[in-house]
């Protein structure tokens, strides 16, 4: 089973065919939707949807995947269950970055305050981060140096920040569920 968490955008199109295309690794592809406005309440609600879906599967070991803030929450919800999660062009500091954009985005400053502490050293090795040289939105030398101590990072020359195509990196994103 995979779980799929979209970006800002959750209505783009491409979240459909990314899907589609997670389908190659494991035909239980799942997407899990949040409001993207409302930090506090996506949390809450991301969690007990994890939560429900896993006793719908055999599957020992779903996979989180997120692309911008869905990889923002899949990392979070991803340790907070005991998955391995992929990180698409994260986006790491929305508090920052969404101001004038979403409802409240300091409360994500108030949810990193609230989570375990240290959580990525707790976490190490148990995400993917997959980042465009080209992405249009952020710095993602700057993000890979912050999460490179924690997690494998692999590099894409072609995509932009929405990543539309997976392909190239399915084999490892699979070999990586898997391990």
């Amino acid at each position: 089973m995979i779980f799929y968490l979209h970006g800002f955008d959750a209505t783009s199109p491409g979240n459909h065919e990314k899907m589609r295309q997670l389908q190659f690794i494991d035909p239980d592809v799942r997407l899990l939707s949040y409001s993207t406005l409302h930090p506090r309440h996506d949390m809450q609600h991301l969690l007990k949807e994890v939560a429900k879906q896993r006793q719908y599967t055999d599957d020992p070991a779903p996979l989180m995947v997120g692309v911008g803030l869905g990889g923002y929450w899949a990392e979070r919800i991803g340790f907070l269950n005991g998955l391995k999660s992929v990180l698409i062009n994260p986006n790491l500091h929305p508090e920052d970055n969404m101001q004038g954009k979403i409802d409240r985005p300091e409360e994500y400053a108030d949810i990193a305050n609230k989570c375990v502490s240290q959580f990525r050293e707790k976490n190490t090795h148990k995400a993917m981060c997959i980042f465009s040289v080209n992405d249009e939105m952020f710095d993602n030398q700057q993000l890979a140096s912050e999460l490179k101590p924690y997690y494998s990072i692999e590099w894409d020359e072609v995509q932009p920040h929405k990543f539309p195509q997976l392909a190239a990196h399915l084999p490892k994103i699979k070999a990586f569920k898997l391990a």
